[in-house]
């Protein structure tokens, strides 16, 4: 019994080693000063003022995140759902792109969009400094809104699907007019999903980086992202304050994930019965279809059209002084990316090596945990928490506990500050899309199959390799392509650990925009957005076809 055991302490170990640790180690350097604990010190940093308005910062704008992102999410659910818009698939890919593009890059986009002297104003001469509005608290609100309104939508569209006719047709034959089976019936079974996806929304907001880095510190708004990265990154550099600013932010964080699950079982309701459901059909009333139709059109013109054109447009002007003139538009920036030696094209070299990497090493390590743990009750859940935990707490964090705990052992494994450190980083911070994906193609696979394997005299390694990866494969390629479009474009880790004079996709976009060599700058974010926008749409395309990848 030990000895068929020992995999599983090996895994649980090495888990816990790469894992788990650097979060220790983010608390310990919060409390612990000169070798003794030190509550008072991460109590006087938390208790600083800027640290404080920072905190409320974080907070304030979670929350409107989350008031905004409702606003616009609920009636594109209810479109999307209990109309004629349902019947457009296409819809549902579309409203997907601002979910895709990477959250930095969409800010850029706006605040090119709106700044002074910006692409509003040369195309609307007459408006003055109206554009200049939405450089403020309200302005990225809504630009965060924009990037994060796709998955509460998703959330709701698809507890919508569940309601059925049945029970709407109840109500509908007692007499309930529209607004009160909204407020008796919808309402009330949609509360719980709702409170899911607001609490989801609410912790990628306070987590999120790109758009505070960009958005934020053009308005002064500094939130829990920023300021982290500040202290770990700005000289003087002060891990302490860093670590103590992280570990209330991984509190809050755990405390919400620990909040959505009670949440999820005690609101949740029993809509799909051995009865089934009847598809619903869409109402063709001319004032939803006409209000609908031009909803839908400010959304996609506001989420996608303003972001996209602006960064397309700017990575073909030639002189940003002259704007969007005729005459002044060329394709040398994007040449300049393709130059050989060029800084681009060793940022784009080192992404692509990254994401390869990572992605392999991902796919690899999230199968082998997967199919060793799954028959295994006992471990199962065990293993799969702490494999799944880097993604319950904020990236910034555990970049920065990997930092603090791998250059504390530099001296006995030394590779932090080099491009092996990247790749573990890489690594671990996306484990948990490949166990995930393979763990959801797994339980489709009968145990009859590997037994007949066993019965038949196969070994272990046989059935694995001929038997149970093939009909895992699928999943295995999903987590791969995830992996590897999320660190082509990953921006707060390379951001914090890149070796010296070494640049990716994300930072060299940032940099260029930050050194005013906008036009450079987008024309890498378009390449980049290209390539991930397209690969998320193949492989949405291979889901569809096939909805066991």
């Amino acid at each position: 019994m030990k000895k068929r055991e020992s995999k599983y302490w090996v895994i649980t170990i090495l888990l816990l080693f790469f894992i788990i640790l650097p979060v220790i180690v983010v608390f310990g350097r919060a409390i612990i000063e000169d070798g003794r604990l030190n509550f008072a010190n991460a109590a006087g940093v938390i208790a600083d003022r800027d640290n404080l308005q920072t905190i409320w910062n974080s907070f304030l704008l979670g929350c409107l995140v989350v008031l905004t992102s409702t606003v616009i999410a609920t009636p594109l659910a209810f479109l999307l759902s209990k109309t004629k818009f349902a019947r457009y698939k296409w819809l549902d890919i579309l409203f997907m792109i601002p979910f895709m593009t990477p959250p930095y890059i969409s800010s850029m986009g706006w605040l090119l969009f709106i700044q002074k002297r910006g692409l509003f104003q040369q195309l609307f001469p007459w408006t003055g400094e109206l554009s200049e509005c939405m450089l403020s608290l309200f302005g990225l609100t809504l630009v965060m809104s924009f990037h994060v309104f796709p998955f509460m939508t998703t959330i709701l569209k698809n507890a919508i699907l569940n309601l059925g006719n049945s029970l709407e047709e109840s109500a509908l034959i007692c007499g309930g007019k529209f607004f009160y089976r909204m407020r008796k019936l919808t309402l009330p079974l949609l509360k719980g999903n709702y409170a899911i996806a607001m609490l989801l929304v609410f912790v990628k907001t306070i987590s999120e980086y790109g758009t505070p880095a960009t958005f934020g510190k053009k308005i002064g708004f500094y939130v829990f992202t920023t300021d982290i990265h500040r202290y770990a990154t700005t000289s003087p550099i002060d891990f302490g304050k860093a670590a103590s600013l992280s570990s209330v932010l991984v509190c809050i964080c755990m405390g919400m994930w620990m909040i959505q699950n009670y949440v999820t079982e005690k609101s949740a309701y029993q809509l799909v019965g051995g009865k089934g459901n009847r598809e619903l059909k869409g109402t063709d009333k001319p004032y939803v279809n006409i209000l609908g139709s031009f909803y839908i059109a400010i959304l996609i013109l506001c989420a996608i059209g303003i972001p996209y054109f602006s960064v397309v447009s700017t990575s073909f002007i030639k002189l940003r002084g002259y704007g969007l003139t005729p005459g002044n538009f060329t394709t040398e920036h994007y040449a300049e990316l393709f130059n050989s030696g060029t800084k681009a094209v060793r940022a784009l070299e080192t992404s692509f090596m990254l994401a390869v990497t990572a992605a392999t090493l991902v796919s690899v390590a999230g199968t082998l945990i997967v199919v060793t743990v799954h028959k295994n009750k006992k471990w199962k859940k065990k293993i799969e928490s702490l494999s799944l935990f880097p993604e319950m707490i904020p990236n910034i964090v555990l970049v920065i506990g990997m930092m603090l705990f791998w250059n504390k052992i530099y001296k006995i494994i030394p590779v932090y500050n080099t491009m092996t450190f990247m790749v573990l980083v890489y690594t671990v911070m996306f484990l948990p899309y490949s166990i995930q994906y393979v763990s959801s193609s797994i339980m489709q696979v009968s145990d009859n199959l590997l037994m007949a394997g066993k019965v038949c005299g196969a070994r272990d390694r046989y059935i694995f390799t001929r038997i149970t990866l093939p009909l895992v494969m699928k999943g295995v390629f999903t987590g791969w392509m995830m992996t590897f479009i999320i660190s082509l474009r990953e921006l707060v880790a390379s951001s914090l650990i890149s070796p010296p004079n070494v640049l990716t996709v994300s930072t060299y976009i940032v940099r260029e925009f930050e050194q005013g060599s906008v036009s450079t700058g987008m024309a890498m974010a378009v390449i980049c957005v290209i390539f991930t926008t397209t690969a998320l749409i193949l492989l949405n395309q291979l889901q569809r076809k096939d909805p066991t990848v």
